[in-house]
């Protein structure tokens, strides 16, 4: 399966069966981001919330339990 990454559109492979792929073509709302621009986003919200000015917050219980 082709996906493009919704911040930088650079274009990727996903396996058929995988996982991810079954959940982007089974609910088209869901977006893909490319493994690089993930581990970006994770390192500068890790940096925001080593600072102690930013607040995380969190939709719900279920949710919460997760993280």
């Amino acid at each position: 399966m082709r996906v493009k990454c919704v911040l930088c559109d650079e274009i990727g492979q996903l396996i058929d069966d995988a996982p991810l792929a079954k959940k982007l073509r089974n609910h088209p709302i869901n977006t893909y981001m490319c493994e690089k621009c993930s581990e970006r986003i994770t390192e500068q919200t890790n940096v925001r919330l080593s600072t102690g000015k930013f607040i995380f917050h969190r939709s719900s219980h279920s949710a919460e339990e997760n993280f």
